[in-house]
């Protein structure tokens, strides 16, 4: 109520300084990767287990921290800006969110990527399941930009498989999107036969220091380019969108087949309250603190792993607004 009597001029500024904030740090992704890249070249890949935790837990924070402070200032310049705002859209959330519409969205701009580097690609096919309102649309209460963000990732992961595993076929399997809506949840389900990956490498995909694509080549200024597509950090950011508002993004693969992905989403919006990271002097252990060592026969196995992520959550590092 304050804001909306301060005059014109004022908000103008705020808005004005709002949005020079967020061009200013609109490279801090790009950024940290190229910094990422550096280290490993330094270290010739050579990462040591604790530094490998350290900056995966913080780099998860930094970026849930700048989902949220740029969902703030979007959701403020949108609201108070210069542009009126016409629609349904309440600043950047859409009450009446079309998954479907969003899947069609990013896959077209994806297929476009892919037919550019293979000039082919593979079709979509989609199945809409309404469980709760049986015969209608599903809607929900979203932001369409993460869940595009998180769509058009896994669509350009999943249409590289497919055109690489499949080689120069003519007609290549499609890829199958299947968006359902439950009693608790929203899932969107994408389904490939891209060839898949071995399981020991699903929980690999979701860590920042890890990639499968080649190393990127160098600009005349002798830095590399950082493209974030199959580069280690088109996954891991796409989890965060999801679990900002107490969603998740998992993998599932059967190798020499294919993969899911699947987004969950709150199929209520009351129950979607965003997920912050906490700071305070707990959360500074995570940087000192060493890898924790299995007690199973196998140090590579899944038991060893699920302990020790089970470890690292217990202390918890992330906390949920609810204001």
């Amino acid at each position: 109520l304050i804001f909306m009597n301060t005059s014109n001029c004022l908000k103008h500024r705020f808005c004005k300084s709002l949005i020079q904030i967020r061009d200013r740090h609109s490279d801090v992704v790009q950024t940290m990767a190229q910094g990422i890249l550096e280290l490993k070249e330094s270290r010739n890949g050579a990462i040591e287990p604790s530094t490998e935790l350290s900056i995966q837990y913080f780099l998860d924070r930094l970026y849930m921290s700048r989902i949220s402070i740029r969902m703030l200032i979007n959701q403020h310049t949108i609201l108070f800006g210069d542009i009126p705002q016409t629609g349904r859209h309440i600043g950047s959330i859409d009450p009446l969110c079309d998954p479907h519409m969003v899947v069609r969205d990013a896959y077209d701009n994806a297929r476009f990527l892919c037919d550019q580097y293979y000039l082919a690609s593979p079709e979509l096919e989609v199945i809409e399941h309404n469980e709760i309102d049986k015969g209608n649309p599903i809607k929900i209460v979203y932001v369409p930009s993460h869940l595009y963000h998180m769509l058009f990732e896994l669509f350009k992961n999943s249409m590289r498989a497919v055109m690489e595993h499949h080689g120069t076929e003519n007609d290549v399997p499609p890829i199958k999107v299947t968006i359902v809506k439950g009693k608790e949840d929203i899932c969107v389900k994408m389904s490939d036969q891209g060839g898949g990956i071995p399981r020991s490498q699903v929980d690999q995909l979701f860590k920042y220091m890890y990639s499968t694509a080649p190393q990127p080549p160098k600009s005349k200024t002798d830095l590399p380019l950082v493209p974030l597509a199959g580069y280690g950090y088109g996954l891991p950011i796409s989890r965060l969108y999801a679990r900002y508002f107490h969603g998740d993004l998992v993998l599932f693969s059967c190798e020499g087949y294919g993969s899911d992905a699947i987004i969950y989403l709150k199929a209520f919006s009351d129950e979607a309250n965003e997920l912050l990271p906490i700071f305070n002097k707990t959360s500074t252990r995570f940087y000192k603190a060493t890898v924790p060592t299995g007690d199973w026969s196998n140090q590579n196995s899944d038991m060893n792993s699920k302990q020790m992520n089970a470890q690292t959550r217990r202390t918890g590092s992330f906390g949920t607004n609810t204001s």
